[in-house]
């Protein structure tokens, strides 16, 4: 117990929610996240805690290359194209692996996706307004997405993982039912109107395929609209007009819609499958009575990194970790992970992680199986 009464869990912070809140008690010693300052600098010289303002600057001028060689008045080569667009994006070890220049459109899309994502944690930058400002600009400018409507999903999924109707992320029960206790509930109760039990089959159909090109899509401009963001509408819609502008001369208005629609969706599939891969094979249930340190790392898993899985899935390869110290910046995640693990084997929690990329997504297919068969089995009594 604490000074205050308050029970505390060994190697754990009291607060991990708050950034300034970095010290461990008890059986460790005091672990701080990112640069250790003047009198304590880093062991680890190779990744910088914050990204130079020029990379970041570089990689929003990634669209025009990219145009410039497509409408052919680009003076690099294709090879070098490509070499360049990576080294804009490699704002965080390790390094882009080689890719061919016709899937650059796609790896910049899905690797902007990741930078947005650490500026909404907070994680570049000293400043929390410079992280807000870069958010909105590569969300708005770069993604014509808008970074409040991100967040107020995202912050969500963070505080109740995969909770049943407090995560949306897992909760859309018109299409999918997940987990092992809500699919049953629901067929002894005979609802819901699809057949769940080939949820595994129309997965890839209706999942990786229309999340990012269709729903996000209608749920960001209902957001905006219904909350009057004007801002966040004026950046998507400056977003479109420059995307539109730049490829209309070559392709038309028809070809410009559908190259915007068909990077979406290659960029799609790479969302869902890097995303929900921690999450559709865990534990899936109603709010309960669980302490946060547990509810976080069992409702995630980890896949073992390299520099492939680092790179591919924006180090969200540590979900445990990512859960655990949100505002961490993800080049340390490797760092804590033999802790978190060990804590966790301490106190027994779960902690789980699997070797390859492809393991995970099998068995992401595998869970929304045994769910849709639970489903079944309650529903017809069986």
């Amino acid at each position: 117990m604490d000074g205050e009464g308050r029970p505390h869990v060994d190697g754990f912070p009291q607060n991990p929610l708050h950034r300034r809140a970095v010290g461990l008690v008890q059986g460790q010693p005091g672990l701080l996240l990112g640069s250790r300052g003047k009198s304590r600098p880093s062991r680890d010289r190779r990744r910088p805690r914050h990204v130079p303002l020029w990379l970041i600057v570089a990689a929003l001028h990634c669209h025009r290359l990219l145009a410039d060689h497509l409408a052919g008045t680009s003076t690099h080569p294709p090879h070098r194209l490509e070499s360049t667009c990576h080294r804009h994006l490699a704002l965080f070890h390790p390094p882009l692996p080689p890719s061919p220049t016709p899937l650059a459109p796609r790896s910049l899309q899905a690797q902007t996706g990741w930078l947005q994502h650490d500026f909404g944690h907070m994680s570049v930058f000293k400043l929390n307004s410079w992280n807000h400002f870069f958010q909105h600009i590569i969300m708005g400018a770069g993604k014509g997405t808008s970074s409040k409507w991100w967040n107020f999903r995202h912050f969500q999924h963070h505080a109740k993982p995969n909770i049943f109707k407090k995560d949306p992320d897992i909760t859309l029960p018109a299409v999918f039912l997940i987990g092992d206790t809500i699919p049953v509930e629901w067929g002894k109760q005979r609802r819901g109107s699809s057949p769940y039990q080939w949820q595994h089959g129309y997965f890839f159909l209706l999942g990786p395929p229309f999340l990012l090109p269709v729903y996000f899509h209608f749920e960001n401009l209902y957001f905006c609209f219904k909350r009057g963001l004007w801002l966040d509408l004026f950046s998507m819609a400056l977003f479109m007009l420059k995307f539109h502008l730049t490829y209309y001369p070559m392709m038309g208005l028809a070809g410009s819609a559908g190259l915007y629609f068909f990077v979406r969706f290659l960029e799609s599939h790479w969302f869902v499958w890097c995303t929900q891969m921690s999450h559709i094979p865990m534990e899936v249930d109603r709010d309960g009575e669980k302490n946060w340190v547990q509810m976080q790392v069992e409702a995630s898993c980890n896949v073992k990194g390299s520099y492939f899985n680092d790179w591919f899935s924006g180090h969200l390869n540590y979900q445990i970790e990512h859960h655990l110290f949100p505002n961490m910046p993800r080049h340390n995640f490797y760092k804590v992970a033999p802790l978190v693990e060990s804590m966790c084997k301490k106190h027994g929690i779960t902690y789980t992680s699997k070797p390859t990329l492809m393991k995970a997504f099998a068995d992401t297919v595998r869970a929304l199986k045994k769910s849709g068969q639970l489903y079944y089995e309650a529903y017809y009594h069986i």
